[in-house]
């Protein structure tokens, strides 16, 4: 079966995937590109214009949600993960 041709311009911005597909639960943003599932879900069919504005968010986006996680993260595993950051 051929793929669809992907829309026009949209071959210019590479997907942020890094492998590391796991859904934080709280937000259901992926740990790992920072995408919502519904980003994922259409990339494929999301123009340069769209993907772009994705992209552009994903460091604050990702920036975030590690600030979220940590201060949810028990004050004993906060401590071990501070000491390897060192």
């Amino acid at each position: 079966m051929k793929k669809p041709n992907p829309p026009v311009g949209a071959e210019r911005v590479v997907s942020p995937c890094i492998q590391v597909c796991v859904l934080e639960q709280e937000s259901s943003i992926c740990i790992g590109c920072g995408r919502t599932l519904d980003e994922i879900a259409q990339w494929s069919r999301l123009d340069f214009d769209q993907r772009s504005l994705i992209v552009d968010g994903l460091d604050a986006r990702l920036k975030d949600l590690r600030r979220a996680r940590a201060k949810n993260r028990p004050a004993r595993t906060r401590r071990r993960h501070a000491a390897l950051s060192d």
